[in-house]
């Protein structure tokens, strides 16, 4: 899969065999199925467009999605949190269109699987597309309700965006690993305390609720200072193992 970047650094992803057209003019297909990775190509408005390959971050930008997704600062704690790795075990609902799905299949690798549960026929099925469009094939889009029971068990993480998440958490407990992680995003903070509270009347180790807050900085001549404007509250995480 390629992808094609403006001037303005805006991406798109290419069709094989077929025209790029954006408002700074058109390439042909003939000169994008010869360029490789890393060229630079000519629109017939003269503007430039840089050939790429696209890694998970830039894919999912680009990717089909009629949900919100969960962003980066989110998804990286969760990846740093639960120390997952290649060869991992992963359970994640519900899937929407299958942003976290991809970075947890990116990081466990060939040597790992991720069983991914959605109850929307209309939401598996984007992101059964978008998985197979980015070319991984250890994630299995499940369009089940994970309350009828998760199927899987020896699993390393199992991630929960879901109304009442702490529904579920008994079959969660017998599902993990021991050492396995809890990982579950509440939009809502009383969805957070409610699963602490469940999870530690479970049985549950090392149980965490975190926010995560990000501003960036912006480099003036006259100057550095924190950015006006900066990635707030989207969510809550809470953590617990099984130990």
């Amino acid at each position: 899969m390629k992808m094609i970047l403006d001037e303005r650094g805006k991406k798109y992803v290419l069709k094989p065999g077929e025209d790029f057209q954006s408002d700074l003019g058109i390439v042909k297909s003939e000169i994008l199925d010869d360029a490789k990775i890393g060229d630079e190509v000519k629109s017939h408005l003269d503007h430039t467009f840089k050939i790429m390959k696209p890694n998970i971050n830039d894919f999912i930008d680009i990717m089909e999605r009629r949900c919100s997704i969960l962003i980066q600062k989110d998804i990286g704690q969760v990846l740093a949190h639960s120390g997952l790795g290649a060869g991992c075990r992963v359970v994640d609902a519900g899937t929407g269109a299958g942003a976290i799905a991809l970075n947890f299949g990116n990081v466990v690798g060939p040597e790992g699987e991720v069983f991914t549960y959605e109850i929307r026929e209309d939401f598996a099925e984007i992101a059964s597309k978008n998985i197979e469009k980015f070319g991984i094939t250890n994630i299995h889009v499940k369009n089940q309700d994970i309350k009828l029971g998760i199927d899987e068990d020896n699993i390393d993480l199992i991630f929960l965006d879901l109304p009442k998440p702490f529904e579920i958490f008994e079959e969660v407990l017998e599902s993990l690993n021991v050492g396995g992680w809890l990982c579950v995003y509440a939009p809502y903070i009383d969805q957070a305390e409610i699963s602490y509270r469940v999870a530690k009347k479970l049985g549950f180790y090392n149980l965490e609720i975190i926010e995560t807050l990000e501003r960036g900085l912006e480099v003036r001549q006259q100057g550095v200072r924190p950015k006006t404007r900066m990635v707030g509250h989207s969510g809550y995480l809470l953590f617990a193992r099984k130990l």
